[in-house]
C-alpha cells in the first residue's frame, strides 16, 4: 500500500509538470558575461515555474521546489514496469544481475537512478526484466579503490526496476528503489559479459521495545545487595524514577503493544541478558544471609549469657535451661524470618541495570532521538511518519545522512535495528565538518547544509555518461575552484547550470556549483559535494 502512496503522488507530481509546461514563464534576457543558453536549455526553466512563493520576498521571486529534483526529470519520461514483485522473505537465496557502482552506497527504499549504455549492462538489464525468479530486480554493490585495486562490498542491497525507458540508441534510463540488504555468497561474469551473484537476503531483526509495565517497577540487582536484613527487606518497597513514573502514567502498556512474536524475541532478550547475573546475585545474597544469621546467632547468645543469671545449666555452658531454651526459640524464630525474607527477594522482580540503560536498546525510543535529531539539524524530509517503524526509519537516515561513502557502508552493514540507530544518532550529534577525502582541507560545516531535494540533503543523480554521484548539497563552500563555464544542460536542478568545482589544495574533483540561469529563482547558487570524495572525520 505504501508503494501504490508513493507511485501515485509521482504520477501526480509527473503529471502537473508536464501541465506546466504549457504555461508561459518569463524568463530574464541573459547577460552578455553570462553562460550561453539555446532554445533546448531554455525550455527546462518550464519546469521551475512549479514553485512556491516565499511570503519573505517578491511576489515575483521564485522558490526552487526540491520536489523536482527528486523526481529526475533530466532522464525523460519513463514508463512503469510491469510484473513486479513483494519483497522475498529472509533467507532466500537469489541469483541476480549485479551492478557495481563506484562511490554508492544504495539502501532500502532510496531512490536509485541509472543510465545504461555498455551492452554488457544493457544485456544485465533485460535479463531482469524478465527472469522469473525476481522479475525487475537486480543487487547493487559497492565498490571502492584501496590503492591500485577495486575492492567489493559483501553486503549490498536489492534494486526494484520501477521504471524505464529504451532510447532510439538503444540505451535505457531507468528509475529504481532499494528493497532488501543481502549478503554476497558468490559471484561470476554470465555469458552475455554482465556481472551475477548469488545473494542471501537478509532476515532482518524485528524492532525490540522494553517494555516499561516490566522494567519500570525493577530496582536494580546491584541496589538490593546486603538489604537481606530483614528489618530492611521487610520494609522494602521496589522504586522508580520520577521521570519514569511520569512517562508510564502518560503512555500505554508497552506490552499490550507488542505482537506474541515481539514478545518472544523481547523476552527471550531480556532473559538473556539477565541470566548470568541472577545466580550469582544470588549466591552473594545467600552468603550475605548466612552471615548475618551467625552474628543474629552469636550476638543473641551473648545477650541472654550477659543478662544477669548466674546460674548454670547441668552441662556447664553458663545458662540456665529456661534461657537456653528462649535462645534456640529467638534463633529459630530470626532463622525462619531471614529464609522467608530471602526467598521474597529471590521472588522480587529484578533488573541488573537501570531502566534507562534499557531504553538504549530500546528501537522505538531510539528512533524518536534520531528523529528528533534529524528534525533539529536537516529538517527534511520529515521523519514523524516512520518514527513508529524504527526499521524502515534506520534506513531512511542512514539513506541520507551528509557522511562519506565509507560510513555509509558501515551503516549498511549493521545488523540490529538499535545498533543502527546508535550510530545514527552518534553521527547526527558529532557531525560539524565536510574535509577533503585527500587533503584533509575543510570544505564546508554542517550549518551551511542546504536541502535542494524532497529526497533529504544526501542524493543520487546520473550524468550522461552512465556515472552514479552522491552528492551532499552545501549554500556556502570553502577552498573550492571552480573549472570551465556553467553549463544548463542535463542538469539536476532544473533551472540552475553546472559548472565542475576542484579543491584549491590537491586539485581533486569535488563536485559542482550550481548556479540559476533566471536570476528570480532562490537560491541563487548552492554547492553539490561528491560523498566518496569526503573525508570519514566530520568531526
Amino acid at each position: 500500500m505504501d508503494d501504490d502512496r508513493i507511485l501515485e503522488r509521482e504520477r501526480l507530481q509527473i503529471e502537473l509538470i508536464r501541465e506546466l509546461d504549457f504555461e508561459e514563464l518569463q524568463v530574464e534576457e541573459v547577460e552578455e558575461d553570462s553562460p550561453d543558453y539555446d532554445e533546448d536549455d531554455l525550455a527546462a526553466f518550464r519546469v521551475t515555474s512549479h514553485t512556491r512563493l516565499s511570503d519573505n520576498l517578491g511576489a515575483d521571486e521564485l522558490i526552487f521546489n526540491p520536489d523536482v529534483a527528486s523526481l529526475h526529470t533530466y532522464l525523460g519520461e519513463v514508463e512503469d514496469t510491469p510484473n513486479r514483485i513483494a519483497s522475498v522473505d529472509g533467507g532466500t537465496v537469489l541469483k541476480l544481475p549485479l551492478f557495481y557502482l563506484e562511490g554508492v552506497v544504495l539502501f532500502p527504499e532510496s531512490t536509485l537512478p541509472l543510465r545504461i549504455i555498455q551492452s554488457s549492462f544493457l544485456a544485465a538489464v533485460e535479463r531482469a526484466l524478465n527472469q522469473t525468479n525476481a522479475p525487475c530486480t537486480i543487487g547493487v554493490i559497492r565498490v571502492y579503490r584501496e590503492g591500485h585495486q577495486f575492492k567489493y562490498a559483501t553486503v549490498g542491497t536489492t534494486a526494484e526496476i520501477r521504471q524505464y525507458r529504451r532510447l532510439s540508441d538503444g540505451s535505457f534510463n531507468v528509475i529504481t528503489r532499494g528493497q532488501q540488504r543481502f549478503r554476497l555468497k558468490r559471484r561470476w561474469t554470465d555469458v552475455e559479459g554482465f556481472p551475477c551473484g548469488e545473494v542471501h537476503i537478509v532476515d532482518e531483526d524485528v524492532p525490540l521495545r522494553t517494555p516499561r509495565d516490566a522494567f519500570g517497577k525493577l530496582v536494580p540487582v546491584s541496589n538490593l545487595r546486603g538489604r537481606c536484613d530483614s528489618s530492611k527487606m521487610s520494609t522494602f518497597t521496589p522504586h522508580r524514577d520520577t521521570d519514569e513514573q511520569s512517562v508510564a502514567n502518560s503512555e500505554e502498556s508497552f506490552e499490550g503493544s507488542l505482537t506474541l512474536s515481539e514478545k518472544r524475541l523481547h523476552y527471550s532478550a531480556v532473559d538473556s541478558l539477565m541470566d548470568g547475573w541472577t545466580s550469582s546475585d544470588d549466591d552473594q545474597v545467600v552468603r550475605t544471609s548466612n552471615i548475618q544469621s551467625s552474628a543474629a546467632h552469636s550476638y543473641s547468645s551473648r545477650s541472654i549469657g550477659c543478662s544477669g543469671q548466674d546460674d548454670k545449666n547441668e552441662s556447664g555452658n553458663g545458662k540456665s535451661p529456661v534461657s537456653q531454651g528462649k535462645g534456640q526459640k529467638h534463633y529459630r524464630l530470626t532463622s525462619f524470618r531471614e529464609k522467608t525474607d530471602l526467598n521474597r527477594f529471590r521472588m522480587a522482580p529484578r533488573a541488573f541495570w537501570p531502566h534507562w540503560v534499557y531504553r538504549m536498546y530500546d528501537s522505538y525510543h531510539l528512533a524518536q532521538r534520531a528523529a528528533d535529531l534529524w528534525k533539529q539539524i536537516v529538517g527534511v524530509p520529515n521523519m514523524e511518519a516512520v518514527v513508529n517503524k524504527p526499521d524502515i526509519l534506520s534506513f531512511f537516515i542512514a539513506s541520507k545522512i551528509p557522511v562519506s561513502e565509507s560510513i555509509r557502508q558501515e551503516l549498511l552493514e549493521i545488523d540490529g535495528v538499535s545498533y543502527r540507530l546508535q550510530r545514527e544518532i552518534e553521527l547526527l550529534e558529532s557531525f560539524d565538518l565536510v574535509r577533503c577525502k585527500h587533503c584533509q582541507t575543510v570544505i564546508a560545516r554542517r550549518s551551511d547544509m542546504l536541502v535542494m531535494s524532497s529526497d533529504g540533503p544526501l542524493g543520487a543523480y546520473v550524468n550522461p555518461h552512465g556515472y552514479v554521484h552522491e552528492i551532499m548539497t552545501f549554500y556556502k563552500a570553502n577552498d573550492i575552484a571552480l573549472r570551465g563555464r556553467p553549463v544548463l544542460k542535463d542538469s539536476w536542478f532544473p533551472g540552475y547550470a553546472w559548472t565542475i568545482a576542484n579543491c584549491a589544495t590537491c586539485e581533486t574533483q569535488l563536485g559542482w556549483l550550481f548556479t540559476a540561469a533566471n536570476k528570480k529563482l532562490k537560491p541563487s547558487s548552492f554547492w553539490a559535494v561528491r560523498s566518496s570524495q569526503v573525508a570519514d572525520d566530520m568531526r
